[in-house]
């Protein structure tokens, strides 16, 4: 299946983004296993035979409401981990970013681990874009920061998902 990874919302008040928005709504209370298309339809206003002239399938729905959760953060995190700013800034700037759009969205994180946990294949294969963000840079940073004594030492990785873990935790 082809894969397009600059999936956009639909405008605003039009039909697609009432149904958009139930099925977010659907999907990140019901995951994709126990969304129905008649409650999706049922929340947007409108009959099950419209919401399947725009979206052919659940499936396709599911794909397109997951790329646009996922689409809102993976740009910020890609351009803060693969800049050059100073070990700091990073840090500092990437907590500021992923606990000011998780608090605008708190149904993220529970959503990712949610649908990650039950259908991982599905998540890392259809909905995540294939150009993820690379943390090389960031992690030679903390490499490089080890070596000078100014942080204690710690795997990159490690530090990565602590930091990750910390800003999701008080959501999930």
């Amino acid at each position: 299946m082809a894969k397009t990874d600059n999936i956009q919302e639909p405008a605003v008040d039009t039909t697609e983004q009432r149904i958009f928005e139930a099925a977010r709504e659907v999907f990140t209370q019901k995951g994709m296993d126990g969304a129905k298309m008649q409650e999706i339809a049922d929340r947007a206003g409108i009959n099950k035979a419209l919401l399947h002239y725009y979206y052919r399938s659940k499936e396709k729905l599911y794909e397109m409401v997951a790329r646009a959760i996922v689409g809102k953060m993976l740009p910020t995190i890609r351009q803060l981990l693969e800049s050059e700013q100073a070990f700091e800034d990073k840090i500092r700037g990437f907590i500021d970013f992923y606990i000011d759009i998780i608090g605008r969205n708190p149904f993220i994180p529970l959503f990712v681990i949610t649908e990650i946990n039950k259908h991982p294949e599905r998540f890392f294969e259809t909905i995540l874009p294939k150009d993820l963000p690379r943390p090389e840079v960031f992690f030679s940073q903390v490499e490089a920061e080890v070596a000078a004594g100014r942080i204690r030492p710690i795997a990159p990785q490690h530090l990565l998902v602590n930091m990750i873990s910390m800003c999701i935790f008080p959501f999930v």
